[in-house]
């Protein structure tokens, strides 16, 4: 019985053009930049998105672009191998010191339940050197930039980014610009050797 309820709710959802998207993480900003992401890039289908929070597998503060990276990757492949959404995501928030300049920005991992994995990084933006001093001194990003702009949870809101261009740019519009970067492959199939979102199976 259930397995008929499951299969009757898997043919509602393509007969209305609707996917599901997980994503690794309980914070909001992260649910709601990826489901604005997937709409804007598919705006003809209805997605639902729900957070899973998961192991990024990569320290609290990754340090490197490549840690970033792989804690994405990490989050992405440990919700695929738990999840039965379309699309799971993966973003990771990281920093990288360039030139003793430190750099925050974040990397976006999707994959689709075909095993399809696509990539999209954000763009990056320099830190003042008190955020830097905190850091070093082991204190996450997050934290630093609460303390400095004497605010609380801000990860959760406009981030360090939003502080620093008082709200102009916020951690969700930085991470949306990458989720779309991040379903260039799957809303250009034909470059990239995949279905398009939306589109009927054949087989």
């Amino acid at each position: 019985m259930v397995d008929g309820l499951a299969k009757a709710g898997m043919i509602d959802r393509m007969q209305s053009n609707e996917k599901t998207i997980e994503i690794g993480s309980a914070n909001p900003v992260k649910i709601q930049s990826a489901l604005s992401g997937f709409e804007v890039m598919f705006p003809e289908v209805k997605f639902i998105a729900k957070g899973v929070a998961v192991a990024s597998g990569v320290s609290d503060q990754p340090m490197s672009c490549s840690e970033t990276l792989l804690g994405a990757t990490n989050r992405a492949r440990e919700l695929r191998s738990q999840s039965a959404a379309d699309y799971v995501v993966g973003i990771e928030g990281g920093i990288e010191v360039i030139d003793n300049e430190l750099f925050a920005g974040a990397w976006i991992v999707v994959i689709d339940s075909d095993g399809k994995v696509a990539r999209g990084r954000s763009a990056s933006f320099a830190l003042p050197p008190q955020v830097k001093e905190m850091v070093d001194a082991g204190i996450e990003l997050g934290d630093a930039n609460d303390k400095m702009f004497k605010e609380r949870n801000s990860k959760q809101a406009g981030g360090a980014v939003g502080s620093l261009t008082t709200g102009v740019i916020t951690r969700q519009s930085l991470y949306e610009h990458a989720m779309a970067l991040a379903l260039i492959p799957f809303q250009q199939p034909s470059l990239f050797d995949g279905p398009a979102i939306g589109s009927k199976r054949t087989d």
